[in-house]
C-alpha cells in the first residue's frame, strides 16, 4: 500500500502542476478549454484517490491528526505531493 500511496502522490503532483501551468493558461490565454476539461478530469480523479489511500495509510501507520492532516493538504499546494512522499514515505522507508 505503500509504494501505491508514492506513485499516486507523484502522479497527483504532476496532474495538479499540469493543471496549473499548462492548462489553465490555455484555457484563458488561448481559449482552449478541452486540454483543460481532460486533465481537470484526471486530477479529480487521482485526488480523490490519494486522499483516501491517505486516510488508509494513516490508519495502518496509526499517523497522528497533525500528520494525516499535513499529508492531506500538501495535495492542495503546488509541489506538495512531491515534499511529502520525501518527508513521510522515504523517512519510514529509512527506520524501517
Amino acid at each position: 500500500m505503500n509504494t501505491l500511496f508514492k506513485y499516486l502522490a507523484i502522479i497527483e503532483g504532476y496532474s495538479f502542476l499540469l493543471i496549473l501551468f499548462i492548462t489553465m493558461p490555455l484555457k484563458y490565454i488561448a481559449g482552449m478549454g478541452m486540454p483543460n476539461k481532460i486533465i481537470g478530469m484526471a486530477h479529480g480523479v487521482l485526488f480523490l484517490s490519494y486522499i483516501v489511500v491517505a486516510i488508509i495509510i494513516a490508519q495502518e501507520k496509526k499517523w497522528n491528526f497533525k500528520d494525516t492532516f499535513i499529508v492531506m493538504i500538501m495535495s492542495v499546494v503546488p509541489f506538495g505531493t512531491f515534499w511529502m512522499e520525501e518527508e513521510y514515505l522515504m523517512e519510514e522507508k529509512a527506520t524501517s
